[in-house]
């Protein structure tokens, strides 16, 4: 089963390669991290929707009903953003910023659930957030014969994530190239849902 910190993923891709490969298929990607005796028993991708840009939220939107449409084995797990009142201490002048919650917790969580009900028999998570560990250690107390493997996104690494888990590597381009979505996707309902112009 495989873990995808979203925020974590979209950032590393955005930092390393522009918005070129932001069409992510990640039932494809979460595929092409397997052994060849794996089965994939699922992908749960944890995000949350943006609120501070129209355009942004137009896109993550249609990309998420693209992920919806096409990846049968995928869950998406919605997070939040949360307002936060931000202020410059030279000037004085405030300003209202929205910060990703839940996120981290989320992933903590849904680990140790699939993990106690036997979903899975390796983990593989896909981020660089070592607010990541102690889940990663409750799940090998609780769960001793399980194993988690973390694929590092792009521009994403952390070595205390490294040493919580039996193996980390990073997520290589060339996966990245081989798991992008068809540029339409065809909803259930007949909706042509296409790649957003600005993520080339």
């Amino acid at each position: 089963m495989v873990f995808i910190d979203g925020f974590n993923l979209y950032y590393g891709l955005k930092q390393k390669y522009g918005r070129r490969y932001h069409w992510l298929d990640l039932e494809a990607l979460a595929t092409s991290l397997l052994k060849p005796w794996q089965t994939l028993t699922g992908v749960k991708y944890f995000t949350a929707r943006v609120r501070n840009d129209a355009g942004s939220l137009q896109r993550q939107s249609t990309y998420l009903d693209a992920l919806g449409a096409h990846c049968a084995n995928l869950e998406i797990i919605d997070g939040r953003f949360q307002e936060k009142v931000r202020g410059c201490r030279q000037c004085g002048s405030t300003w209202t910023g929205y910060e990703e919650k839940e996120t981290d917790v989320s992933i903590a969580i849904a680990l140790l659930e699939h993990g106690v009900t036997d979903d899975f028999d390796t983990a593989v998570i896909i981020s660089g957030d070592s607010d990541l560990c102690p889940a990663v250690r409750a799940l090998k107390r609780v769960c001793p014969d399980k194993e988690v493997v973390v694929a590092f996104p792009p521009a994403r690494w952390s070595h205390d994530l490294k040493l919580a888990v039996l193996a980390a590597f990073p997520i290589g381009v060339a996966k990245l190239r081989q798991a992008q979505l068809p540029v339409e996707v065809i909803t259930d309902d007949g909706h042509t849902l296409k790649r957003p112009g600005r993520w080339v």
